[in-house]
């Protein structure tokens, strides 16, 4: 084995025994104070949590970064839809064309997206008028809360 393999293990052994308490840090434990130990323990869960609030945040991060892509993505999608929609339009109006006059075939493509439109806006107004922003059953356990803590 290489000199940095046998350095790499033994260093790989050295923090293994410092993970396991020796007898001598054993005997301390027990002999420490109540007190100490719930510094102890109070110190570890402290430090628990902030890894835990660390991890929540760099997942929480990737998860963005993923949202942000698929935002992206859904956007160009919409924009080629719009595009379709508009030479489509421009196509029906030239279709139009051969059959009437061009101003006429401009005017019946246009008011056939106004009604379009109209729907759209009715339909979608509709839907808002339906949200509520205020979370109700958040709001009713939040304030459940307080009578559960004194045991009601």
């Amino acid at each position: 084995m290489s000199d940095g393999g046998t350095r790499a293990m033994r260093e790989g052994e050295a923090s293994a025994a410092e993970q396991v308490p020796e007898p001598a840090t054993r005997a301390a434990a027990s002999e420490a104070s109540l007190g100490e130990l719930v510094s102890g323990i109070s110190r570890d869960l402290s430090m628990l949590m902030r890894q835990e609030i660390e991890l929540a945040k760099a997942e929480v991060k990737q998860e963005a970064i993923k949202t942000g892509r698929g935002a992206g993505m859904l956007a160009g999608s919409g924009f080629a839809g719009y595009m379709v929609l508009l030479f489509a339009s421009i196509a029906a109006w030239w279709g139009l064309s051969n059959v009437m006059d061009q101003g006429w075939a401009a005017l019946i493509v246009a008011g056939v997206w106004a009604v379009i439109g109209a729907v759209l806006f009715a339909t979608g107004r509709g839907q808002l008028r339906a949200v509520h922003p205020k979370p109700e059953r958040t709001v009713d356990t939040l304030q459940q809360v307080p009578d559960a803590l004194k045991g009601r």
